[in-house]
């Protein structure tokens, strides 16, 4: 497979570390003279930019949580102008303050290359046609894909999720090689093309770019045997540019993080103190490269490990080890981030302000994921007659399902049936 920039993605690991001071010393700088927050955040803890001698140095730094970009919106966390601002993205809109993400025209380039470097990863070249299966609503990550496919010089067909025997047509008549998806439509697809009749010999397929969920190593076995592909991992994360940031090539030996736009920790979600390679804990990355959005020391959320060992595929940055487990009770279904405090948000708003008890409860059925939100009924509830119940549940099923863009479940159970200390059930075999 080929490496798409050797330069850069064969560093040497002390060539990697000196362009990564010299790049977080700029950010820093920059995040200091234009961003409040960091600017109070630095001034709070008496550091200077110019403190920084060191990557040693940077562990003494505040972090940046989700919640300190949401205190931000819309646009207090850009370190440019707004004229200097080419696109523009709100992907958290359930909240009051959602998280408003801003890319400059270097920073949609940097994105696009990084894609390449994926992309020519697990092999796609220009003779390959790229179908890009992605939900509607997930703009974001499909922007970068496409570009960096196009940049490739391979044919890019973006496409719906919707209709899976229409996909499979459509896999079936233009030729797919390449299959960008989630894992749970890769499931389904399974299915479809079984019912379909077609036989798999006759597709073209050869390779499955899988992400925006978690995922197992059942999962992959399973989709590589019904599919006859190979299926690699890829990393999104929303708050700097969606897909891109890691992904896998054809070892499967964790995904490759490129260390010349970013820098990657490993903390103790609880003290958070620093970890050392090959131990579990959560990802915290800082941005090196980003103009408009930068984030010094941002903590995802995500529970993974850092490998600084050379991959056999001749790349030479850090690799983490495959996602499958969050700090708090955010999940991702159908390619979109499922928070329960959005959901609380909803209910709280139909239920006359009065906040519910209730649980998420996600379930693999077949070729698709379920999401069932179960509510206690409790003396604060707003009915005392069946038909209203029916009305309240259609009410609250309705905004769940249009906030989150596909349908969901609700249903309501006595007061006491729910264990509170377990918000989210995910029964998914992932």
């Amino acid at each position: 497979m080929d490496i798409w920039d050797p330069q850069k993605e064969s560093m040497k690991r002390d060539e990697i570390e000196q362009l990564q001071l010299e790049r977080l010393q700029a950010t820093l700088n920059r995040v200091y003279k234009n961003v409040r927050h960091y600017k109070t955040s630095f001034s709070d803890i008496d550091f200077m930019p110019e403190d920084l001698q060191s990557l040693t140095d940077f562990n003494k730094l505040p972090f940046t949580t989700r919640q300190d970009l949401r205190d931000d919106y819309p646009y207090g966390m850009f370190a440019v102008t707004l004229r200097e601002v080419v696109r523009l993205h709100a992907p958290s809109l359930g909240f009051e303050k959602p998280v408003v993400l801003g890319f400059t025209k270097n920073d949609l380039n940097c994105w696009v290359e990084l894609m390449a470097r994926c992309l020519s990863g697990v092999g796609v070249t220009k003779d390959d046609v790229v179908q890009i299966s992605m939900p509607t609503w997930k703009i974001l990550n499909t922007f970068g894909i496409q570009r960096g496919a196009e940049l490739i010089g391979a044919s890019v067909l973006p496409v719906s999720i919707k209709n899976l025997p229409n996909q499979v047509k459509i896999m079936r008549d233009f030729r797919t090689t390449i299959l960008v998806t989630t894992p749970g439509f890769a499931m389904g697809l399974i299915n479809a093309i079984s019912s379909s009749g077609i036989d798999m010999i006759t597709l073209s397929l050869k390779q499955g770019i899988i992400g925006s969920e978690a995922w197992s190593e059942n999962t992959r076995n399973l989709i590589e045997k019904n599919l006859h592909i190979t299926a690699t991992d890829i990393y999104s994360l929303t708050e700097i540019f969606g897909p891109g940031v890691a992904w896998e090539c054809h070892e499967k030996n964790g995904l490759h993080i490129s260390e010349d736009h970013f820098l990657p920790e490993i903390i103790d979600p609880v003290t958070l103190e620093p970890l050392p390679p090959g131990a579990e804990g959560e990802l915290v990355i800082t941005t090196l490269t980003k103009e408009a959005f930068p984030l010094v020391r941002f903590r995802t959320g995500d529970l993974t490990s850092l490998n600084y060992t050379p991959c056999g595929c001749g790349r030479t940055h850090a690799r983490i080890s495959r996602i499958s487990k969050r700090t708090d009770d955010v999940f991702v279904m159908n390619a979109t981030c499922v928070i329960p405090d959005q959901i609380n948000m909803i209910i709280t708003k139909l239920n006359n302000g009065k906040e519910p008890v209730f649980q998420l409860q996600a379930e693999r059925k077949k070729d698709r994921d379920t999401l069932t939100v179960i509510i206690e009924v409790t003396d604060t509830m707003f009915f005392d007659e069946i038909k209203k119940q029916l009305l309240i549940v259609d009410d609250i099923q309705l905004a769940i399902s249009e906030f989150l863009g596909w349908n969901v479940h609700v249903k309501f159970v006595e007061q006491g049936s729910i264990d509170r200390k377990k918000q989210v059930l995910d029964n998914r075999s992932l």
